[in-house]
């Protein structure tokens, strides 16, 4: 018997899990060409493993339907008609049968062709974008003729934990998040995208686990602690037993929060601030209510695209957003435009490859480039004001100019609407404060601006000169390093100059070390995974505002991060 041992990695979702492990890896796919004698049999392989890839397709675009929603659902129709598709069927049984050669060589040898065809056409995007599309299909359709099992997170049907290498926010769009109860991955840090829909899904997590993919394997009993960033794999009876008992422990913690949910989140001397919740599907909202959410500080409108094989219309993105802003009325929603590019890109959108896409063409100067696109999605944001309470906000400004500018098309798109006797509410415009360049003129956005949001993760990186997602470097991600601190107090301090509100959206605001300094800062908002709020506002009970600002002078004085971490569990005890 395998005796159990520990995967670490960093802790990034709170919570025990005890299930079997499904390892999201694809299998070696190689093959040898040869030749063959009996060609006949290899025209009834190739179509016996088209007809299995079309079963297995269609399969997961009903559990998509289910999961993600029909019109998401509607990427894998695609790959379904090419499947199906007798030009592209018929050619390779050709090839099989006049080349002499296997169905796997067959299968090559015709797919590529249609890829370098669809990549030669002009002037004609959707074509092109079927490249992602025909990629798929041959890959599931080679694994069937290799008889080995290609994982797809879609036909997941009964409890486990994703083992992974990395886990892109696409893949969520396939999981069935019922059976999900936990994520470990080698790549990754507290603020990658798996660690917040972790944090969204209330499951546990850990990230940057470097060789957990190598060492556990698939159907292998796992413990994840979440809250340490441990893994113990094939663990005896008396520590399924003991981690049982924490499991247990947990649940009864979460429990002792819900007296909090209807409680308002003001501070132990009465100074009232909001809790609000960040978003990616209009679904979300239910587990900002749940958890007593003020509002939505951050809702990540890109993941419409990136549930979409197309560019999302302007009356799919307005059911989406009306039916947000109608969930939390009266409460505020803060809608983020799209926040495309850097690790969020799109097949159809074809970005050209960059050396450094997270400082490349991304978020608003994509808006500003694509006013087709931008002003798409600020009609559909303007007519679901008329249902909510509605805050718009601009990622990535690095300027006054870009702000601007993404002001004057709004401005533009809402003046026609009125006069076309559209009806519309109370709208505010503001931006994420999250390039440094931007945030040491936090003084002058300050004057025209309704409202800013610290989106910290990136800011943080950017300071740092830090990849969040790269578990090498996680070292220098630091949120409470006082050149952090002091720039996040800088762009409070001018906010409240102009009496402008003043939020962060990235995950510091739930961080129970920073909540304390942001306290006395006077920071308005505090917007984080539903996960974290409860505990947040329990926690800001027990904060004295005027001590908390004491800490906050001597905070961005200090010289390490450590000594600041230091000082934080040296005043709340």
């Amino acid at each position: 018997m395998v005796s159990s041992f520990e995967v670490q990695g960093i802790a990034a979702s709170d919570g025990i899990a005890i299930e079997k492990a499904y390892l999201l890896k694809d299998p070696d796919l190689s093959f040898s060409p040869k030749r063959i004698k009996n060609v006949n049999n290899e025209v009834v392989r190739i179509h016996d493993a088209l007809d299995k890839a079309e079963k297995e397709i269609n399969k997961i675009k009903s559990q998509a339907q289910k999961t993600v929603g029909v019109d998401e659902a509607q990427i894998f129709q695609v790959q379904i008609e090419i499947l199906t598709d007798p030009e592209y069927t018929q050619e390779i049984s050709n090839e099989i049968l006049e080349q002499n050669i296997s169905a796997e060589q067959a299968l090559k040898t015709v797919t590529d062709k249609y890829i370098a065809k669809f990549n030669s056409i002009r002037g004609n995007d959707y074509l092109k974008e079927r490249v992602f599309d025909v990629r798929d299909v041959y890959k599931r359709v080679l694994a069937h003729l290799l008889n080995v099992d290609l994982p797809n997170p879609s036909l997941i049907d009964k409890d486990v934990i994703i083992v992974a290498s990395e886990i892109g926010t696409s893949s969520f769009a396939q999981f069935n998040t019922k059976y999900i109860k936990g994520f470990i991955s080698d790549l990754g840090g507290r603020t990658s995208h798996v660690a917040i829909m972790s944090r969204s899904l209330e499951v546990p997590a850990i990230v940057g686990a470097s060789d957990a993919t190598s060492k556990i394997k698939n159907e292998q009993t796992i413990i994840l602690d979440g809250s340490q960033g441990i893994c113990i794999v094939n663990p005896d009876q008396a520590l399924i037993e003991k981690y049982r008992q924490k499991e247990i422990e947990f649940k009864k913690q979460k429990q002792a929060l819900e007296s909090f949910k209807e409680q308002p989140s003001v501070t132990q001397d009465g100074i009232k601030h909001t809790i609000a919740g960040n978003i990616g599907t209009p679904k979300d909202t239910k587990a900002v209510i749940d958890n007593g959410g003020e509002g939505v500080g951050l809702f990540r409108s890109e993941f419409l695209y990136m549930h979409s094989s197309d560019w999302p219309t302007e009356q799919q993105q307005f059911d989406a957003y009306k039916q947000v802003v109608s969930d939390m009325k009266p409460r505020p929603v803060v809608i983020r435009t799209m926040d495309i590019g850097g690790d969020k890109n799109l097949p159809y959108l074809q970005l050209k490859h960059e050396r450094n896409p997270f400082l490349g063409y991304r978020a608003i100067r994509i808006s500003l480039d694509k006013q087709d696109i931008f002003r798409t999605q600020l009609r559909a944001l303007i007519r679901a004001s008329a249902f909510g309470n509605l805050w718009i906000m601009f990622p990535m400004i690095a300027t006054l100019n870009e702000f601007r500018e993404a002001k004057k098309i709004y401005k533009e798109e809402f003046d026609k609407l009125v006069k076309n006797g559209q009806k519309v509410g109370k709208i505010k415009v503001g931006m994420m404060m999250e390039i440094p360049a931007a945030a040491v003129l936090a003084d002058k956005f300050a004057k025209e601006v309704d409202f800013m949001s610290i989106g910290t993760n990136d800011l943080i990186g950017y300071s740092m000169a830090a990849d969040r997602g790269n578990e090498k470097v996680s070292y220098l991600y630091q949120p409470y390093n006082p050149s952090v601190i002091r720039l996040i107090k800088y762009i409070v301090d001018s906010a409240h100059k102009e009496k402008k509100y003043v939020a962060m959206c990235g995950e510091m605001a739930g961080d129970p070390i920073a909540v304390p300094l942001l306290v006395g800062m006077g920071l308005d908002e505090f917007s984080m995974s539903a996960t974290s709020m409860l505990k947040t506002r329990s926690l800001m009970k027990h904060l004295d505002s005027k001590e908390m600002k004491t800490l906050v002078d001597k905070a961005i004085e200090a010289e390490t991060a450590d000594e600041v971490v230091q000082m934080v569990k040296k005043a709340v005890k």
